[in-house]
């Protein structure tokens, strides 16, 4: 089996969206667990604050199979592909970590990982212990290493007390 981190965002409907989606991967992997909710305001252009919820997951899937699969579930949602990098999101699902794979055209891991509070923060929770494939270093202390050195507003939620 192979171990996977998603990120999952959302500033348009979050809990509806991010729910739709959660129910969507639980159907395509197993061992699901998922992250307090992380909300961050938009990075890069002026919207709606995100919700952001980190998801470790298993599959049999390959990694090209992996991509395929999250694309659906953000077309199945109504993601526009057409819109600008940096924009509002209906649903955004992005393959953080997938085994210890380096895959610079796959973008894994996701060099988000050392940029954003809203990607780290997730992963370093369900995972404190795992070490970052490229940096050598544990997402635990990324993340202790993160707050001591960046700006950034990061509100964390219990994901059971927004979704119960």
């Amino acid at each position: 089996m192979n171990f996977l981190h998603l990120n999952i965002g959302s500033n348009k409907n979050r809990r509806i969206n991010i729910r739709l989606a959660l129910n969507k991967l639980k159907s395509n992997f197993t061992d699901i667990t998922v992250s307090s909710i992380f909300e961050s305001p938009a990075e890069g252009f002026v919207g709606s604050n995100f919700y952001n919820v980190g998801v470790n997951a298993k599959t049999k899937n390959n990694i090209n199979e992996v991509v395929g699969i999250l694309h659906d579930i953000e077309n199945s949602l109504g993601r526009d592909r057409s819109l600008p990098k940096f924009s509002s999101r209906i649903i955004d699902l992005d393959l953080v970590l997938y085994n210890d794979a380096i895959d610079e055209d796959l973008k894994v891991p996701r060099r988000d990982i050392l940029k954003y509070a809203f990607v780290l923060a997730p992963l370093a929770e369900l995972n404190p212990e795992d070490i970052h494939p490229q940096k050598g270093i544990s997402f635990l202390n990324l993340w202790e290493e993160f707050q001591s050195n960046k700006d950034f507003e990061l509100n964390q939620y219990n994901i059971d007390k927004l979704f119960g």
